[in-house]
């Protein structure tokens, strides 16, 4: 059986007295892409802020490799292997990029050897950084800001990588090498978690998909089939 390395279970959680998801089951196997779609506003963000311990739950387990982290710190969310490129970026504007690339390090161990050996692997990914190294993050384009985020969380040396709208304010060329470069991190044994309002996109790279709607999921099943359904496509693909 495929190791489960990620799993939320009933996962119930809002802002003040506004409940937004409801007894959402989502999980991700080792070495496996996994997609969450929906509309704009169905709570995909803000599932991510509690898998990230940035929003705490009101009900549910978030588990990696069998422990539970429902409640735990941020920074030991990272540390149990849990890293996300947020929705919009969010770079550190006036800090080069080598120094926002570091920052993605700050909780590593291991080395400097082994940091510059991840760096390394993200110059390979995504050439152009190489070339920015001493330019501020938020003087980049919006697709190479996005390269600059997904590297940022490579460098944390992650098991699990979510991206929270991968494609948002980033060019159909860019998208499309970004989506080729997700490819090559999950080859390295990375599982990701797209979350993705360009479901199309979505479902290509993806082996399984989620589909939430209204804070609750209401599909789930092989990325493949789920492009084939009628409601997904009248609903998300203006098919």
């Amino acid at each position: 059986m495929p190791e489960k390395l990620f799993r939320i279970e009933a996962l119930t959680t809002g802002y003040g007295d506004i409940q937004v998801l409801w007894g959402v089951d989502l999980d991700v196997e080792a070495g496996e892409i996994v997609c969450l779609v929906g509309s704009n506003g169905a709570g995909k963000s803000t599932l991510l802020k509690c898998v990230s311990g940035l929003l705490p739950l009101t009900g549910g387990r978030i588990l990696v490799r069998e422990t539970e982290v429902s409640h735990a710190t941020p920074d030991r969310i990272l540390e149990t292997g849990i890293a996300q490129v947020p929705e919009g970026r969010r770079l550190f504007s006036v800090m080069s990029v080598k120094n926002n690339l570091l920052m993605g390090a700050y909780l590593r161990r291991d080395g400097q050897e082994a940091i510059q050996k991840d760096l390394r692997f993200v110059f390979d990914l995504f050439p152009i950084l190489a070339e920015r190294l001493g330019q501020n993050a938020g003087t980049l384009s919006g697709g190479e800001q996005q390269m600059c985020a997904v590297a940022r969380a490579i460098m944390s040396q992650p098991a699990l990588l979510m991206i929270d709208e991968l494609s948002l304010g980033v060019a159909r060329i860019m998208v499309e090498r970004l989506g080729k470069a997700l490819l090559e991190i999950n080859r390295t044994g990375i599982s990701i978690l797209l979350v993705e309002q360009d479901v199309t996109a979505a479902f290509e790279l993806s082996r399984r998909g989620f589909v939430l709607e209204s804070g609750r999921i209401v599909l789930s099943g092989p990325a493949a089939e789920l492009a084939e359904n009628s409601m997904v496509q009248e609903a998300y693909m203006g098919i």
